[in-house]
């Protein structure tokens, strides 16, 4: 397993890394946190929205699941 991520984690962003056009945009910033930015870029301004900062990969690909889940669920 790489690093302490959870198993389920694991082979999500295997999954994802086989269709790059679903995978989360999750970047390490300078100061060792991660930011979760939306998927679609916004057609004014060529950018992609700001969706959370977080201390952990894990706990913004976990904030990325519950995204998605709550744009299919309402």
């Amino acid at each position: 397993m790489p690093g302490n991520l959870p198993r389920s984690a694991v082979l999500w962003v295997v999954t994802c890394m086989e269709r790059p056009e679903s995978a989360p945009m999750i970047r390490k910033l300078k100061g060792g946190q991660y930011r979760l930015y939306s998927r679609k870029k916004n057609p004014k301004t060529g950018k992609r929205r700001n969706l959370g900062t977080f201390k952990s990969r894990a706990a913004a690909m976990k904030h990325e699941r519950a995204v998605q889940y709550f744009k299919r669920a309402g």
